[in-house]
């Protein structure tokens, strides 16, 4: 069965050049001669290539529309902030407008080129660790009062324990989680539940930082994409990838390359917050084994029962 909700508007090559066309030539200046190809559709979002340095992101429902919005009016500021890092992020560099029967705003914003950090092993990604935490200590600094609400990402923890639960459960019913399993990630969610809450103004965060979500090329990290779910919270919730992206080793550079910048206090609630991401990844990834594969690949992780 499908997880990923249907399109509610179908976008081809024609209607991707009419807006391109349209909008972006004082921009880029051959946009009707550029090449244009469909690279991927997400829940939210369809990516089309274009040309060798540039994409057009454009949402597929209006549920994502704003989105991209939120990206539009969040990652100038947030790209200035890492650029220094030597990571890059999709500023965009059209915000383009509803145009050509199209009901909602998109962007053009620069290709990242190299790999996807989810097809990359994940013993490879040690190499990522230091680079991954100076972007991370860039960006949750402070944000704006007016900054983009999201209504789960960055919370706190007992906020979303209700569902948190119901998933686990649903998993143990359908046998995708054994006993042992399930009530390990119970223990690990309920830990960070316990834990103190961030107490700090809300910082910037990702929110939806994963390695389907990093770009490397060869050992060095070259992007952060999807900024969709930006918003400001607890930054727990992205130092979630700790157990996402890297194996043991991996995760002691990336923990020590933040220089205690984070107390245990908000790691042991990143931890919880693995497990969830885990567990929601388990349960709607039937269309996505790539995600379904993370899932399963990093609860060892979480639970400290990795080799």
């Amino acid at each position: 069965m499908s997880d990923r909700p249907v399109a509610e508007i179908a976008i081809d090559a024609a209607l991707v050049r009419s807006l391109v066309v349209s909008q972006a030539t004082q921009a880029i200046p051959d946009a009707a001669t550029r090449t244009l190809e469909k690279v991927t559709e997400g829940w939210d979002s369809e990516v089309w290539r274009f040309g060798d340095d540039a994409a057009v992101r454009l949402p597929r429902r209006a549920l994502a529309a704003p989105l991209v919005l939120h990206e539009q009016r969040s990652l100038p500021e947030i790209a200035q902030r890492l650029a220094p890092t030597g990571v890059r992020v999709p500023e965009p560099v059209v915000a383009g407008l509803p145009a050509a029967g199209y009901p909602w705003a998109w962007s053009v914003v620069p290709w990242i080129d190299g790999a996807r950090g989810l097809d990359v092993p994940r013993h490879a990604r040690t190499g990522w660790a230091a680079t991954l935490a100076a972007a991370l200590r860039a960006l949750h600094v402070s944000a704006p009062a007016d900054h983009p609400v999201n209504p789960v990402r960055g919370r706190r923890l007992d906020t979303r324990d209700a569902v948190f639960h119901e998933r686990v459960d649903g998993l143990r019913r359908t046998a995708m989680l054994d006993e042992a399993t399930a009530d390990a990630l119970q223990r690990v969610w309920q830990a960070g539940v316990s834990a103190p809450a961030w107490r700090h103004a809300p910082v910037w965060i990702h929110g939806d930082l994963h390695p389907g979500n990093l770009v490397a090329h060869g050992g060095e990290l070259r992007g952060i994409i999807d900024f969709g779910d930006v918003t400001a919270g607890d930054p727990a919730y992205d130092l979630a990838v700790a157990w996402l992206a890297f194996d043991p080793h991996g995760r002691q550079d990336f923990v020590a390359a933040t220089d205690h910048g984070y107390d245990p206090d908000t790691w042991q609630r990143a931890r919880a917050w693995a497990a969830a991401f885990a567990v929601v990844l388990l349960a709607h990834s039937d269309d996505a084994p790539d995600y379904a594969a993370l899932a399963r690949d990093a609860i060892p992780q979480i639970l400290g029962t990795a080799r």
